[in-house]
């Protein structure tokens, strides 16, 4: 008996419209940093995490904009209609998608950028700190091509 098969996979257009809904609220951090790194108009990326977080380290080019602040202060920080990139630590935690609910209760177009922060990082993107800092550490060989930053999916 094959583990893979034991539930059957779904047929073709069952899976067609749940990949196609998968991405329409997630990307990942290799098309964040494409589209950032080409200047992509229409995208704000948003940090969701704490002051601290923030300033120990974020996306080169994010805003910061704690969860509990997105309704008072996302108007003033994020045009309307931009599609908004939200990002918490990582995998293991889920302030990206509590944020993302806040903008879409506000009526924002959002994604969660999967992997968060965590990812982001170790896969080699730049990370600016609250003195102005960026750096760039070398790529975790379990995340990302060590000889190059995109893993051309």
């Amino acid at each position: 008996m094959s583990a893979v098969n034991a539930v059957p996979a779904a047929r073709p257009d069952e899976a067609r419209r749940h990949f196609a809904a998968r991405l329409a609220f997630e990307t990942d951090a290799s098309d964040v940093a494409a589209d950032l790194a080409a200047g992509t108009p229409g995208i704000v990326v948003v940090d969701t995490r704490s002051t601290e977080s923030w300033a120990q380290g974020h996306v080169d080019g994010a805003v910061h904009l704690p969860t509990a602040e997105i309704a008072a202060r996302a108007a003033a920080l994020v045009p309307e209609g931009a599609t908004v990139v939200v990002y918490c630590w990582g995998p293991g935690c889920n302030g990206a998608q509590k944020a993302a609910l806040e903008f879409a209760r506000l009526g924002r177009p959002v994604k969660e950028m999967i992997g968060g922060f965590e990812y982001w990082a170790r896969e080699g993107y730049p990370v600016a700190t609250a003195s102005g800092a960026v750096t760039r550490r070398s790529p975790d060989a379990l995340t990302a091509p060590v000889t190059g930053i995109s893993c051309a999916c």
